[in-house]
């Protein structure tokens, strides 16, 4: 079997791809995988040398935007997980062309390469970004996409055109759906390495407005192997969400960090508002929980050791910290 991981250099793919030759998921302890990556800021070749001795990994640079690349590497694999994307909200904000390009263009060049080379599966990685923002209760699968920044609004285009592959052309085309990731290889932009960072720094930590918007955690090895159930179980054309059931305020989350590392509020920064910032996400997981998921990490046990894997890897990211 081959698979073609399209981002998996990144923080969600890279892990994906270890966990997959590694032989965590049965069934395909023997499948060689391909990562196609266009190594932005945020893919790390480093990511992957955990299993660049299994013999079974082949990387390839380049970009998912690039039509004659993907129709030279598509053509063999059974299976694409795509995990290719600009995902950074406030980037996005700031500059919203790239993410369109990538997530909306990039998708379609993807999607288009599998349906003409006979792939089976293609799985999409997207996010609840793409809901919106929700006041109480949480999201299933049958919400409208209501996206409130460039990024989810990019992100949501992708998942339109997953559907429209699907009922159009009837690729086998799945669509996952996470809440907030964290875990050991996150670039440092994203909330908790960048605390983290800041914190064995001694330096303040930058907490958006009142702090008291609200985002479900889920460990990045629960969402791969959502991701993996997807694919044995899943059905054609489907959504599912993967939630981590551990929904915490901005503040709460600030104040386990800070406990943490033993210090105080005084090692808060209070910064404006991000633009548009969405209050509240909340995924209703119970679709994929019927075919067999359920997260397994505690958050409270895997936010102690996401903090020990950056404090024992400041080589892994201290060049592309000083680069924010």
């Amino acid at each position: 079997m081959r698979i073609l991981v399209s981002g998996g250099a990144g923080f969600i793919g890279s892990h994906y791809v270890r966990s997959m030759l590694s032989g965590a998921y049965a069934g395909y302890e023997e499948a060689r995988v391909t990562v196609l990556d266009k190594l932005t800021y945020a893919g790390n070749l480093a990511n992957l040398a955990p299993v660049e001795a299994t013999g079974r990994l082949t990387f390839v640079r380049g970009d998912i935007t690039d039509a004659a690349l993907l129709d030279e590497l598509v053509p063999g694999h059974d299976i694409v997980v795509n995990f290719a994307a600009e995902t950074h909200v406030d980037r996005s904000i700031s500059g919203a062309a790239d993410f369109v390009v990538t997530n909306v263009q990039g998708t379609q060049c993807l999607l288009q390469a599998a349906l003409d080379h006979n792939v089976r599966t293609v799985v999409q990685i997207s996010t609840d970004e793409v809901y919106g923002s929700i006041d109480e209760g949480s999201w299933t699968e049958r919400e409208p996409l209501l996206p409130n920044s460039p990024y989810s609004a990019a992100k949501a285009g992708a998942d339109l055109l997953c559907r429209a592959y699907h009922r159009t052309y009837g690729l086998d085309v799945r669509v996952t759906r996470c809440s907030n990731n964290y875990g050991p290889h996150q670039y440092p932009e994203k909330v908790i390495p960048l605390f983290i960072t800041n914190l064995i720094d001694g330096r303040p930590v930058p907490l958006y407005g009142d702090g008291r918007n609200v985002r479900e955690w889920l460990h990045v090895d629960d969402h791969c192997r959502g991701i993996q159930l997807v694919l044995d179980k899943g059905a054609a054309g489907e959504v599912y969400n993967i939630g981590g059931g551990a929904e915490l305020t901005n503040l709460e989350l600030t104040r386990r960090l800070l406990d943490a590392f033993g210090v105080g509020w005084e090692m808060v920064e209070h910064v404006p508002d991000r633009l548009g910032h969405d209050l509240r996400y909340s995924v209703d997981s119970a679709k994929i929980r019927s075919i067999g998921y359920a997260p397994l990490v505690d958050f409270d046990k895997g936010l102690d050791e996401v903090v020990r894997w950056y404090r024992d890897h400041e080589e892994w990211w201290r060049g592309p910290r000083a680069a924010i």
